[in-house]
C-alpha cells in the first residue's frame, strides 16, 4: 500500500507540477541588433597645370601656376609637394613658394602642409602668385650656349598621406620615401 501512495503521491506532484509550470511565464528581453559597416577612407589628390611649354626672357614673369587637388571626401592628410629643379635652374629661374607650405627639415625641395579631412575639392597653388621669374642676369650668351639637354627644368610631384598613424610630417614623409 506504501508503494501504491506513493506512486500515487508522485504522480499528482508531477500533474500539479505541470499544471503550475504551464501557467508560469518566464521574463525575457532582447535588443535590436547594431550593425556595424566599415567603409572605406582615402586621400585623392591630384596635380594640374595650365601650361608646361615656357620661353625664357630676362627680368620676365612667366606665368607658371601648378596646383595640387585635394579631393571631395579624403581624409585629413600630410600634403607634400617635392619640387625638383636642375642644376642650373638658379641661373636663369627664380620662384617662391605660395603660402601656406613649409619645407621639410632634411628632405631637399620637399614642402608639406597639413589638410583636414574635406567634403569639397580644396585646390592649393604651389608658386606664390602662380609664377616664376627669369633672372635679369640672364644674357643672350648663356641661352645660347643651352642645348635641348641643358634647358633648366623644373618638376613637382605631390604626394599625401593620411595624418591618423603620422605624429609629424616627417614621420608622414618617411612613409612616402619607404613605400615600394
Amino acid at each position: 500500500m506504501k508503494k501504491r501512495t506513493l506512486i500515487i503521491l508522485v504522480a499528482l506532484v508531477a500533474v500539479f507540477g505541470m499544471a503550475v509550470g504551464g501557467t508560469i511565464a518566464w521574463l525575457t528581453d532582447q535588443t535590436e541588433p547594431i550593425t556595424n559597416t566599415f567603409t572605406v577612407g582615402n586621400i585623392n589628390i591630384e596635380l594640374e597645370e595650365t601650361a608646361t611649354d615656357f620661353k625664357m626672357v630676362p627680368g620676365v614673369t612667366i606665368a607658371k601656376d601648378p596646383k595640387i587637388t585635394v579631393k571631395s571626401g579624403s581624409e585629413a592628410c600630410y600634403l607634400f609637394v617635392k619640387v625638383e629643379k636642375s642644376t642650373n635652374l638658379d641661373d636663369f629661374i627664380n620662384y617662391t613658394m605660395a603660402t601656406g607650405w613649409t619645407a621639410l627639415t632634411g628632405a631637399d625641395g620637399v614642402y608639406y602642409r597639413v589638410v583636414n579631412a574635406t567634403t569639397s575639392d580644396t585646390t592649393f597653388s604651389v608658386l606664390a602668385n602662380d609664377q616664376v621669374t627669369c633672372n635679369d642676369t640672364v644674357t643672350k650668351a648663356m641661352m645660347d650656349a643651352l642645348t635641348e639637354a641643358t634647358y633648366p627644368t623644373l618638376t613637382f610631384t605631390a604626394y599625401a598621406v593620411q595624418q591618423s598613424g603620422s605624429a609629424s610630417a616627417a614621420e608622414a614623409w618617411a612613409k612616402v620615401t619607404t613605400t615600394p
